[in-house]
Parts: C-alpha cells; sequence; structure tokens
C-alpha cells in the first residue's frame, strides 16, 4: 500500500475519508475548546500527514498551550506533516518518523490529554485493537480523551471497540450514527493512569487490504 497515495483521497471533499475527517477534526476543536487552562499533551499513533490535529492547531487560540507528538512510519508523510508544522509555525508539536506501535516513542508524552488513534484499527487485527485499547491507561491521563476511528464494513466491530474501552475505564461521549460508513469515537478517561511500559509493541500493522476479514483493497481504514 502507497500510504502517501492513500492520503490523496483527503483532495476530494465530498468523499467519506474527507467527512471523517471533518468530523475528528471537531472533536479535537471540542476538546481544546473544553480543556481547562494550562499545558495539554497530545499524542497520535499512526498519525499520517496529521491533518486530524494540525489543521485544528493552525487558527486555534490554544495552540501555544499544546505540546504534540505525532508518530508515523512513512518518511514521505511525515515529511508533508514536518511542513505544515513550520507552516503554522507550531513550534511544540515533534513529529517523529518512527514505528508507532513502539511504547517508547510515546516516553515523556505520556499521561496525555488527548490520544489520537484514528486510521489504525481498521488495519490491524482484532486482538490487536483490543490490545491497543487495553494500553490506553497507560497513554491516557484522567479526564483524558481518546478519539479513534474504525470502518463499519462487515463484521462492524465498532459497538466491540466501544464495549473494550469502557471496560478499561473509559466513558462514551460521542459515537457516530451507524449510517456512515466509518465509526469515530471520543471516550473519556475516568479512571487512574498507569505507567508507560517501555520496550513493548503495541500492535502488528496488516494493513487493510489484506486482513482475513475484509474483502477487496477499495476501503479505508
Amino acid at each position: 500500500m502507497d500510504w502517501k497515495a492513500w492520503h490523496e483521497k483527503y483532495d476530494d471533499p465530498a468523499s467519506p475519508l474527507t467527512r471523517r475527517l471533518r468530523i475528528v477534526q471537531g472533536l479535537v476543536r471540542e476538546v481544546l475548546d473544553q480543556s481547562p487552562p494550562g499545558p495539554l499533551r497530545v499524542i497520535s499513533l499512526c498519525s499520517g500527514q496529521g491533518q486530524d490535529l494540525l489543521e485544528v492547531l493552525a487558527d486555534h487560540s490554544r495552540r501555544e498551550d499544546v505540546r504534540a507528538r505525532l508518530v508515523e512510519l512513512d518518511e514521505r508523510n511525515t515529511a508533508l506533516a514536518k511542513a505544515a508544522v513550520r507552516a503554522s509555525d507550531l513550534s511544540q508539536v515533534e513529529i517523529v518518523t518512527a514505528d508507532a506501535s513502539r511504547s517508547e516513542n510515546y516516553e515523556g508524552m505520556t499521561p496525555a490529554d488527548l490520544v489520537l488513534i484514528c486510521g489504525l484499527f481498521g488495519n490491524i487485527s482484532e486482538a490487536d485493537i483490543e490490545q491497543v485499547v487495553a494500553t490506553c491507561p497507560q497513554l491516557c491521563g484522567t479526564g483524558g480523551r481518546v478519539i479513534w476511528t474504525r470502518n463499519r464494513r462487515a463484521p462492524d466491530r465498532v459497538g466491540q471497540v466501544c464495549g473494550w474501552f469502557e471496560g478499561r475505564g473509559f466513558e462514551r461521549e460521542w459515537l457516530s450514527d451507524d449510517t456512515f460508513e466509518f465509526g469515530v469515537g471520543m471516550h473519556r478517561f475516568a479512571g487512574a493512569p498507569e505507567p508507560l511500559a517501555l520496550g513493548r509493541s503495541l500492535f502488528s500493522f496488516v494493513g487493510y487490504d489484506r486482513l482475513p476479514d475484509v474483502v477487496g483493497a477499495s476501503g479505508a481504514s
């Protein structure tokens, strides 16, 4: 899969991916608007070109409060994300070209106020989705939010993902309805954060076109 070319679908304002992006950006803006004064930590797993966060921060009043780390393996996508950071003078945003599955890449940024897991769950196994969710108490601070996405193609796992979050001390704050081809959710962590276990692999990235429960390669994550 050419993940830089995949991002070109965002150029179509009517595409489902663009609609999903706007929903995620709206939730990010809501979190920033509602957060109490003071510094905010944000981390993003498999961040791609970072539009979900960077386009919001570019003109948001809380931009100077946000320290963020976006982790993405594709260096072509991180190059574009870094260019966006420079263009908007977002000096507190760190773009890391690295394996987003490795827990050590989030060291120093946890517990976070916002964790973005957008475009990942449709590209990994069901067991790995559950493992990532189980790790979120190590990533997220008390009262912090996780914004996540997962396609609704059969078998639709969106309800199951909600159940996994809610079984780990997260409260559902928002979920897109099932008329939209993507599930977009936001959960708030009501528990106590756990220490980040370093040196762990959180998931194995497979790709939506290679997962056994996906037929064909025309969809998205």
